[in-house]
């Protein structure tokens, strides 16, 4: 429920705090005294787009909260799932400063405005003479039945099944247009891919050619170099290895004279023998580096071949050739396999279409059996305020193409007169018919606990007397299930309330201010009397004021 409002520099308002009671409240005053200005500002804590010519002093910065107490942990994952902390006294925040700048905040956290209106729609419904016009919205309709009905958990796992419906769809449809219009592309693909596979590529191969026709083509200064190491090892005169041996036979002679040496003979004979392992490897790499021109031919013509398809399919390098070939490959297969994938994607839009249609049958069932309940409460109700020959239906009508929402078409239909078959609202109900009939149906949802707080602005003018007397008793009993707020200048109303707030104007100061204080009985007494009297209070209307609020 709305428990308290806080405004400070909004319109005609400086400063304002109003904390609202349980059960049924009306708020009276005079026309142009804020009643509007109130419903705008708490519109504005819950979402609307913020009129940047609110402020009151231009200068400063406008700032409006609503306090929500949660009684329940009903709207807990509502929070969770919009990861905000969840706290049964819930405090929606809406700045506007004078740059014009709007911000959010729910629970002291940040929101984008569009989450704060999505969360304080769920906890607060502003309803205007003017929405009674959603009546005739078949959306609005399907949605308040499926309220009624608890679909929601339903709607959830039907509409999951829906997206993977369409899904297989699209697949099918997309493998269909592949076998009929891509034949043409898939023969290209086809000789793309034979030319691919006749290269007959190996992972690594263009690196490794790479560096062997780096070799042959510098093999003669290769040999060379190599034939240089080798003869200074062991075939030149002074050939380190034949130092080497001198070096170790001087060495043998040290050691006998000075045998602390002895180490040192033993690293220089090391050493010897890994030169001598050297001196192999470089005879080795010599007679290696043996290369023909025929060979050296063959694998420039490789390299020239590799070279050229990456050029003609536009990669920067061999390893994307390899990666283009193989999906290449996997185009050609998939076409190759296109009827099995087919009947495959066919046999899925089978199975998704039946499990599909048992979730629309139970949608369905349950809209019947709501809409059927739903229908006699809201006749019940309707036929209180100057309609006794009223009939209203909601038809539920099976639809052979699936939708985002089942298999149903909703229909409200409306009768005001005796004898008249029930047609669409939109084309028998007059606008005073619609407003009550909205009355009866809001009245008839409350029973189901869908909303915690309900706020009507004057969704009953245009009526008067027994009318008016059965409308504030409607809204009394559906105080009984929840927070109701009403606006109203119909005496008979404001009577029925539990408790009565006040809106007027202060014109004592500098500037027009607007005001709101919960009347007292005498109070309440003589304010109803002004509206019984238009404002001139007589001994008359104040006995009849006592009448009424007894």
């Amino acid at each position: 429920m709305l428990k308290q409002l806080h405004i400070s520099n909004y319109a005609l308002i400086d400063d304002l705090n109003v904390t609202f009671a349980t059960g049924f409240n009306v708020i009276t005053g005079e026309t142009g005294a804020g009643k509007s200005i109130l419903l705008g500002a708490l519109g504005f804590a819950l979402g609307d787009r913020a009129d940047t010519s609110v402020l009151y002093d231009k200068d400063k910065k406008c700032v409006v909260e609503a306090i929500i107490d949660l009684n329940d942990d009903s709207f807990k994952p509502l929070f969770e799932e919009n990861d905000l902390d969840f706290e049964q006294e819930c405090i929606f925040r809406r700045e506007l400063s004078p740059q014009k700048k709007s911000r959010a905040f729910i629970n002291d956290t940040p929101v984008a405005l569009q989450t704060m209106k999505e969360i304080g729609n769920q906890l607060v419904d502003i309803h205007s003479q003017h929405d009674s016009l959603l009546l005739t919205n078949g959306d609005f309709q399907l949605r308040l039945l499926d309220d009624i009905a608890q679909n929601a958990e339903l709607l959830v796992e039907y509409q999951t099944e829906y997206g993977q419906h369409n899904a297989t769809m699209r697949k099918l449809n997309d493998l269909k247009e592949l076998s009929t219009k891509n034949i043409a592309e898939n023969d290209y693909l086809k000789f793309q891919l034979d030319e691919l596979e006749k290269a007959d590529l190996k992972e690594s191969e263009y690196a490794d050619i790479e560096q062997t026709l780096s070799v042959m083509e510098n093999s003669e200064e290769i040999k060379s170099l190599l034939v240089t190491a080798n003869g200074l090892l062991e075939d030149a005169e002074n050939a380190i290895l034949g130092q080497i041996n001198d070096l170790g036979a001087t060495l043998s002679r040290l050691r006998s004279l000075l045998p602390d040496t002895e180490s040192l003979g033993e690293r220089i004979e090391n050493l010897k023998v890994e030169l001598k392992d050297i001196a192999y490897d470089l005879r080795r790499r010599e007679d290696d580096t043996q290369f023909d021109e025929e060979q050296l031919q063959n694998l420039q013509e490789r390299h020239d071949l590799l070279n050229r398809l990456m050029m003609k399919h536009h990669v920067n390098n061999f390893e994307a050739l390899i990666s283009l070939r193989d999906s290449l490959k996997e185009k050609v297969n998939a076409f190759e396999n296109i009827d099995e994938e087919i009947a495959k994607a066919e046999k899925e839009l089978k199975d998704s279409e039946n499990r599909l249609s048992k979730r629309a049958k139970v949608l369905h069932g349950k809209r019947c059996q709501a809409a059927e309940t739903f229908s006699k409460k809201v006749c019940e109700s309707v036929r209180q305020l100057a309609m006794p020959f009223a009939v209203f239906r909601v038809a539920v009508d099976s639809q052979a193409q699936f939708s985002d929402k089942g298999c149903d078409a909703i229909r409200f239909l409306f009768s005001a007169n005796k004898g008249i078959a029930p047609d669409d609202l939109s084309r028998v109900a007059s606008g005073g018919e619609l407003s009550r009939l909205m009355l009866s149906i809001k009245s008839a949802v409350s029973d189901y606990n869908y909303i915690p707080t309900l706020i009507f602005d004057e969704i009953d003018t245009g009526v008067s007397g027994e009318v008016a007397a059965k409308i504030g008793g409607i809204m009394r009993q559906m105080g009984q299930a929840l927070q109701l707020i009403s606006i109203t200048h119909l005496p008979q109303v404001a009577s029925q309330a539990e408790h009565h707030y006040f809106i007027y104007k202060d014109n004592a100061g500098t500037r027009t201010q607007s005001h709101i204080r919960v009347l007292q009985r005498e109070e309440r007494i003589a304010e109803i009397a002004k509206m019984l009297s238009n404002d001139q209070v007589t001994p008359e209307a104040l006995k009849a004021a006592e009448v009424l609020l007894k």
